[in-house]
């Protein structure tokens, strides 16, 4: 049996206590195999929170289930409130979500694609102008914003893909390792991006980056082998006992067999 680590969330000068995301025993079976098993969290207002566990403890499963994509054997997955298995059009609205390797049109400009998002949206002609000048504004995308697609560096193109997922104005939003396989100098754009979004949005950050965790995120959710085993912040996180430890080794003592 594993016994959660969970204590009383910290806070920030821009969180709430409404709750924003929330996984409430939420448990997707494939046959036999539990890729989750009862983990429930929930997410405030203004809080970034990095979801943590090794490959294949259930991560994208998880994110999968809470943005709709996925319907979950047992459990619910909420989003502003709203259940994403019955009423995902709803929860669709307050939501914006970045998986891996987020599908872009390598043919486009980030000012094309967003035009072209923005009026599949049904964006008034000046609603859609304002909004495409603030997400590059927020994504640092000036210098690319008319260059194709196909042509930019993949940290810019992460760039692209969270200009899409903000374009609506989204509440809540749900990334999945948003910062894999990007080099050194790509990565610290893509946090930079993050710290401003996180200024206004509630984020919840897939990751198994442990320099991630610290950079950008207050809490952290760590899930291993399908089920829940810490909730708490990055301080917490690296108590062991009565010592404080590195992310290494604590992410060691709690994926230990």
């Amino acid at each position: 049996m594993v016994t959660v680590q969970k204590t009383e969330h910290g806070k920030n000068g821009n969180t709430s206590n409404t709750t924003m995301i929330e996984a409430v025993h939420l448990t997707k079976y494939y046959g036999d195999f539990a890729a989750i098993d009862d983990v429930t969290f929930k997410v405030n207002q203004g809080e970034v929170v990095a979801f943590l566990g090794p490959n294949g403890a259930g991560k994208s499963t998880t994110m999968k289930l809470l943005t709709g994509y996925l319907a979950p054997t047992r459990g619910v997955a909420r989003i502003a409130g709203h259940d994403m298995a019955a009423d995902r059009l709803s929860g669709s609205n307050h939501l914006g979500y970045l998986p891996e390797n987020g599908p872009l049109y390598p043919d486009m400009t980030p000012r094309s694609l967003l035009n072209f998002l923005a009026e599949a949206r049904g964006f008034t002609t000046a609603l859609r102008r304002k909004r495409i000048s603030e997400v590059i504004e927020l994504c640092a995308l000036e210098t690319v914003a008319n260059k194709p697609i196909a042509k930019l560096s993949r940290g810019f193109r992460q760039r692209v893909g969270m200009a899409h997922v903000l374009l609506h104005e989204p509440d809540v939003l749900i990334m999945d390792e948003p910062t894999a396989g990007l080099d050194p100098n790509q990565i610290h754009e893509v946090r930079d991006t993050l710290r401003r979004i996180g200024k206004e949005k509630t984020i919840l950050l897939s990751t198994h980056i442990l320099q991630e965790v610290e950079a950008v995120a207050s809490r952290v959710v760590f899930i291993n082998e399908g089920r829940l085993v810490f909730d708490g912040t990055v301080a917490e996180l690296k108590q062991s006992g009565k010592q404080t430890t590195d992310l290494d080794t604590k992410f060691r003592e709690l994926t230990r067999a």
